[in-house]
């Protein structure tokens, strides 16, 4: 009887371990099972990769739970960021300019190509502007230290216009968009999808948007800096397939319409015309890149609409592997 609990015991020991060695290989072994924290905006690509299902699918498999945390604009975005409540978002030029002035410990970890349709100066269907030039002494509203602020910087600079020749507002874009409409503002600089809903909802007329070499409307993917160094695998990972959706939403404009229309409250025609002024796919950045972003950070701190000077470079991530 000994000899034969002995044996049994042995065989459910043997047993066990051919069944977690069978687990093992049946289960993929990650280096960097970790959760990740994206911020991402209504309207933007982020906002069709969450609807899909894909991106999350794609890092589920690989031992990366997502969060998902909306927000309604990029210095928002980066605020949480900052304090530690997000990983990683995508925002436009101006966000992380601002948000490296004021000490946030950040890295810029990848980026889209230029998009000079995709943010816009605005005036009411009614309105007698028709230059940028007239503009002097008028009401203009934005949404303060998001990526139109730079445009409208530049569109001045290019009118021969200074900062101070303008009544500028800073509000968000639910709120600007209500006083747009009530006439209580004689401009908008204002991004994608809101500025193709405004054309097409209020017959908004564009006076002018990034093109000719104005702005280049870059959108970058930022990450924590200490999320960034921890989890490099993981977040070098989540980019590659950050970049295969955004490829497959500019080869599907129309279909990627229908999915972002109902979050936004467009149709899908509009929200088509939105995408059209995308661009799409993720890189690192180039010395370009940089060296553009920098005469940004520059042209705010001549202004005096950051605290000090900023070394763009400084926050450039270099993955260790």
């Amino acid at each position: 009887m000994i000899h034969t609990l002995k044996y049994n015991g042995a065989a459910r020991a043997l047993a066990a371990l051919a069944a977690l060695l069978l687990s093992l290989f049946q289960t993929p072994v990650h280096a960097d099972e970790t959760e990740i924290r994206i911020g991402w905006q209504k309207g933007s690509d982020l906002a069709i990769m969450k609807a899909r299902g894909s991106l999350e699918h794609a890092l589920t498999q690989h031992g990366i739970t997502v969060r998902w945390l909306e927000f309604p604009a990029g210095p928002q975005m980066l605020e949480a960021l900052n304090i530690g409540s997000i990983d990683l978002g995508c925002v436009g030029e101006t966000p992380p300019v601002f948000a490296q002035a004021a000490n946030a410990n950040l890295v810029y970890v990848g980026v889209e190509p230029p998009a000079p349709e995709g943010e816009a100066l605005l005036v009411p269907k009614s309105s007698p502007i028709k230059t940028v030039a007239e503009l002097k002494g008028k009401r203009v509203v934005l949404n303060r230290g998001s990526n139109v602020h730079y445009l409208l910087v530049r569109l001045l600079q290019k009118a021969n216009l200074g900062y101070d020749d303008i009544k500028v507002s800073y509000l968000k874009p639910s709120d600007a968009y209500a006083a747009f409409e009530k006439g209580d503002v004689d401009a908008w600089v204002i991004w994608d999808p809101y500025a193709a809903a405004a054309v097409a909802q209020s017959g908004a007329r564009i006076l002018a948007d990034g093109r000719g070499g104005v702005a280049d409307n870059h959108q970058f993917y930022i990450a924590s800096r200490g999320y960034a160094d921890a989890h490099t695998e993981a977040l070098q990972f989540a980019l590659a397939r950050i970049n295969e959706e955004s490829l497959w939403i500019g080869g599907h404009e129309q279909e990627a319409a229908q999915i972002v229309a109902p979050q936004i409250g467009l149709t899908p025609a509009i929200a088509a015309n939105s995408l059209s002024h995308g661009a799409y796919g993720v890189k690192a950045l180039d010395a370009d890149v940089v060296r553009s972003q920098q005469r940004i950070a520059d042209t705010f701190f001549n202004l005096k609409l950051i605290p000090k000077q900023i070394d763009v470079g400084s926050a450039i991530w270099h993955p260790a592997h």
